[in-house]
């Protein structure tokens, strides 16, 4: 199985909606196994600037990160998917096991 971790600002958007969700709906209607939206609590980027949205007079966006799981080729045809309509953010993936009980 193949982890993809996508990472975003909260107001990033795509067109009038916010990225996040847009990239839900995309995972959803790509009947991917799994996906969860985190906010972080603090960040930083490639331009190293600490972002720390929850601090008294912040206007930093909160970071956000979309994981996603499915089979090898799943992950790679969303992703291959989301890249042809969006092109900013920063996606890692990396290979996991399903633990069972």
């Amino acid at each position: 199985m193949l982890q993809a971790q996508i990472f975003l600002d909260k107001d990033d958007m795509y067109g009038t909606r916010p990225l996040y969700e847009y990239i839900m709906q995309l995972l959803m209607n790509n009947n991917v196994r799994g996906a969860t939206v985190y906010r972080g609590v603090m960040g930083f980027g490639i331009h190293q600037r600490m972002k720390r949205p929850d601090e008294i007079f912040s206007f930093d966006e909160p970071p956000m990160m979309i994981t996603l799981i499915d089979e090898d080729d799943k992950v790679r045809e969303v992703l291959t998917l989301l890249r042809s309509t969006y092109k900013g953010g920063f996606i890692i993936t990396h290979h996991v096991d399903q633990f069972e009980a």
